[in-house]
């Protein structure tokens, strides 16, 4: 071959190498996106069903590996399926020829990711993987390959070609693999009927975890706390009440807990503007509100937060909270924010 043949080989022929910023930018979307419609238009979801029907039926752990670009994509999803309450790791495949083929028997379900199909790390692993009864399954972009023969099954995910203008670096390649493996994960999901609630144990930590797992109770000011005070007690003997307890807001109560009313920080503001001094003569229950919200204890703080936040014109910061129609708490969006919700 001359050299200046393997120069033309290597020239990014599919592009229009004028483009510059915007343009150029423009350009690399539209390909992506053509590369993608090929994917979504000729997936066969005959064989994607079959791949779900197995994952769905493992009764033991699943593996996710691959090699390269590819491995970080099994790593993913292997921490995603995890995140779901289904046992999964990413199997290394250099380590796993040398001692990590014990971690897997003939319960577990291996899901090989490659975009040739002749990956030879993964190729070596075939034969003990079978001697030991494992199930498995592979994603791969090219139907005539040793991966996709020597699987229980394999799907093949359609591209045109790399994004890279050489087509060579992974790009769509990895795109389409992460593509089909999060909906093959969420269909498991689905299928599963996973609720919220069982996703929210496997993620107690960051504020996605915060967010579906911290409820009222963890975070309202009860018992002691609480700035009470009654309908017939005067403003003026009151208002250390509404200093000392730091909460913004005074809770009318009655000898039974139930709550009659809230007069909050802006309120005595408003008050004393509109009213003078006199106000502090003034009973609460000619200066409370009678219809404040309210929420209870067993809904998530971030619901208290869309509640405080719902109306921009008048928004809100402390939320009375009631159970059985009596006041047992109070919760600040300030202690909602210092959470992290």
């Amino acid at each position: 071959m001359r050299s200046g043949d393997q120069v033309d080989l290597l020239s990014p022929l599919m592009y229009n190498t004028s483009l510059k910023g915007g343009d150029m930018l423009r350009e690399l979307l539209h390909l992506e996106k053509s590369n993608l419609d090929e994917f979504f238009s000729h997936l066969d979801i005959e064989a994607a069903e079959k791949m779900l029907q197995a994952l769905l039926a493992c009764e033991g752990v699943v593996f996710f590996s691959g090699v390269g670009k590819s491995g970080f994509i099994a790593q993913k999803l292997a921490a995603t399926l995890a995140s779901l309450g289904k046992k999964s790791f990413f199997l290394p495949p250099g380590d796993t020829l040398h001692g990590d083929l014990g971690s897997v028997n003939n319960q577990d379900l291996v899901i090989f990711l490659s975009k040739s199909g002749e990956s030879d790390e993964l190729i070596q692993l075939m034969p003990f993987l079978r001697n030991k009864g494992v199930k498995i399954l592979a994603f791969v972009c090219k139907s005539h390959s040793r991966l996709a023969n020597l699987s229980h099954q394999y799907i093949i995910l359609p591209m045109q070609k790399e994004l890279c203008p050489f087509d060579l670096a992974p790009t769509t390649s990895t795109s389409v693999q992460l593509i089909f493996g999060n909906i093959l994960l969420i269909a498991y999901m689905r299928s599963k009927n996973i609720s919220v609630d069982d996703f929210a144990i496997n993620h107690p930590a960051g504020s996605l975890g915060r967010g579906i797992i911290v409820k009222v109770s963890d975070l309202m000011l009860k018992g002691e706390r609480l700035p009470l005070c009654q309908k017939d007690d005067l403003l003026v003997n009151v208002l250390v009440e509404l200093s000392k307890k730091q909460c913004g807001c005074l809770l009318v109560v009655n000898d039974q807990m139930a709550l009659e009313g809230i007069f909050t920080d802006g309120d005595l503001r408003r008050s004393l503007t509109n009213r003078g001094t006199d106000v502090l003569q003034l009973k609460m229950k000619d200066l409370m509100h009678t219809d404040p919200k309210i929420i209870e204890p067993f809904l998530l703080a971030k619901r208290a937060l869309e509640m405080m936040e719902a109306d921009c014109q008048h928004p809100i910061t402390v939320l009375p909270v009631i159970e059985n129609q009596k006041l047992v708490g109070l919760i600040k969006m300030h202690d909602i924010l210092q959470m992290g919700i």
